[in-house]
């Protein structure tokens, strides 16, 4: 799949390579724990499996109990980084039929209609996100049904912040959030606002792409917001095959 808009400037080609280093680095997390949890399943219950543990006299782990909720997390944040960065990159895929058939500046009018649009979801998502997210992180929601109209009142009975995963169990280096956030007390497993932060993170960042993308549009340095002219890309590819 082709991509535009190659970044500009040192500042730009470091934000473009710490994205891609941050995609890279979770599709490399979750390739790790599934592979460890598949050999520790498979090789441990098996019958050499069980030979190694009476050798060594030690039980070795049946598999990562929290490996799927971890793979699901990372997964959860690799597609909600990566929307963004398609965006970004002009490679979302999308059908133009109808916009091949209009004169150029019909076209541009079009496009930001669309792009307008996208922004308008993205700000709604973002306000979904932070309402949900806020109160793991004792923070208040937002009013307004689709427009934030201020925050709420926080009360005791709104405060999650000792909302905890299921199996990710909490690691020693993450104990300093305890005293400001969970009141002293000491959790067993990761609080739930550290996974769930992707949510407005995730869409705040997909608002700003789509704010970068109009503008792009609206000064002509780009025409669309998606992968344009795939299928003819593909065929000119090939040509050279059917000359014979």
């Amino acid at each position: 799949m082709s991509a535009h808009n190659p970044p500009n400037g040192m500042f730009g080609r470091f934000i473009d390579e710490l994205e891609e280093t941050v995609i890279a680095l979770i599709l490399g997390a979750m390739t790790i724990i599934t592979f460890i949890n598949v050999v520790l399943r498979y090789g441990v219950n098996s019958q050499f499996g069980r030979w190694v543990e009476g050798a060594l006299g030690v039980d070795l782990p049946g598999g990562l109990i929290w490996g799927l909720e971890a793979t699901s997390f990372l997964f959860a944040w690799l597609v909600l980084f990566g929307i963004s960065y398609a965006v970004k990159k002009t490679a979302n895929l999308g059908v133009d039929a109808v916009l091949n058939l209009v004169s150029t500046p019909v076209r541009k009018v079009l496009t930001l209609i669309a792009a307008a649009v996208c922004i308008a979801y993205a700000f709604m998502l973002l306000k979904g996100a932070w309402d949900y997210w806020a109160n793991f992180a004792n923070l208040p929601q937002t009013t307004g049904r689709w427009f934030p109209t201020g925050f709420e009142e926080m009360t005791r009975t709104s405060y999650r912040s000792w909302y905890e995963v299921v199996d990710i169990r909490m690691p020693e280096w993450l104990r300093f959030i305890e005293p400001w956030i969970n009141e002293g007390e000491a959790y067993e497993k990761i609080p739930r606002f550290i996974p769930y932060f992707i949510l407005p993170f995730g869409a705040a960042l997909l608002l700003l792409r789509f704010v970068q993308a109009t503008l792009r549009i609206w000064r002509g340095h780009d025409e669309s917001l998606i992968v344009s002219h795939e299928a003819e890309d593909a065929v000119e590819d090939v040509a050279h095959l059917n000359k014979d």
